[in-house]
């Protein structure tokens, strides 16, 4: 069983990789955003937990989905993955701390650098073209090289990105994230663009954003935004900023490219 959570889809393609080879079956976590998560697990089933990197922690949303994860992990192999624009910091040792108090330990752990998706700071932009094409052949290669691993059921194995403040980066820097910058407030739509496809609201993790076809958006200001920029980066007309942060910024989804030829 692989949980999974991806905003842009470079976690799902990561974790799609994963199941074919393995032959588990993915679960997505923000289809089970309340209660208990009980599941039966065949004999020998491995379990994984895929996810990006937000702030040098694990998303909000994965470990509130971990909290109320309830597994019987004895004798069942678990490994993370996760994917980030650049270094991972403490996040692999976040995610051990959550697994433990429902638990579950955490057998081996890797890393994919992936196309940069965060543009909610004003330093931070996506990739260019030959920069995202050659993470993308990279993360390729060192997932094609993890694959083993995991189907053996290697243990103690880590390859990390952890930087050169993970500390710093974690723990200083990972609070202020998390205190101030994950919200949606900044998020703003330009009028004269939108055309109320609804798109915005369909690929919104966890339900943030009210409207659909026909109606322009409308962010709930709830809390419960991971300021993942899915909306951001899924929006056909470019139609939504965040502040002044995004202004004159690119797109980026795993399969734009795709989308881009076809249209």
């Amino acid at each position: 069983m692989i949980f999974y959570f991806s905003g842009t889809g470079n976690t799902r393609w990561a974790a799609q990789q994963l199941s074919q080879a393995t032959g588990e079956r993915l679960v997505y976590m923000p289809d089970h955003p309340s209660g208990m998560f009980e599941a039966a697990l065949a004999e020998g089933e491995r379990i994984g937990f895929c996810f990006p990197v937000h702030g040098w922690r694990p998303p909000l949303l994965v470990r509130k989905f971990i909290s109320r994860l309830r597994l019987q992990s004895e004798g069942h192999y678990t490994y993370a993955l996760c994917t980030a624009g650049d270094n991972i910091g403490e996040t692999i040792q976040i995610l051990e701390k959550d697994l433990r108090r429902v638990g579950i330990g955490l057998e081996a752990a890797f890393s994919l650098i992936m196309p940069e998706s965060y543009v909610g700071l004003p330093f931070m932009d996506v990739d260019t073209d030959d920069r995202e094409q050659a993470k993308k052949r990279e993360a390729a290669e060192r997932l094609r090289a993890y694959t083993p691993l995991i189907i053996s059921r290697a243990r103690g194995e880590r390859h990390l990105d952890r930087g050169r403040w993970p500390r710093i980066n974690s723990r200083m820097l990972g609070a202020f994230f998390t205190r101030h910058l994950i919200t949606d407030k900044p998020f703003h739509l330009n009028s004269d663009r939108c055309v109320a496809c609804g798109l915005c609201a369909s690929v919104c993790p966890v339900g943030d954003i009210v409207g659909g076809s026909g109606q322009k958006p409308q962010w709930r200001h709830d809390g419960s935004c991971l300021t993942c920029f899915t909306c951001y980066h899924h929006c056909p007309h470019h139609a939504i900023e965040y502040g002044r942060r995004t202004q004159h910024k690119r797109q980026y989804y795993f399969d734009h490219h795709k989308t881009t030829n076809k249209s």
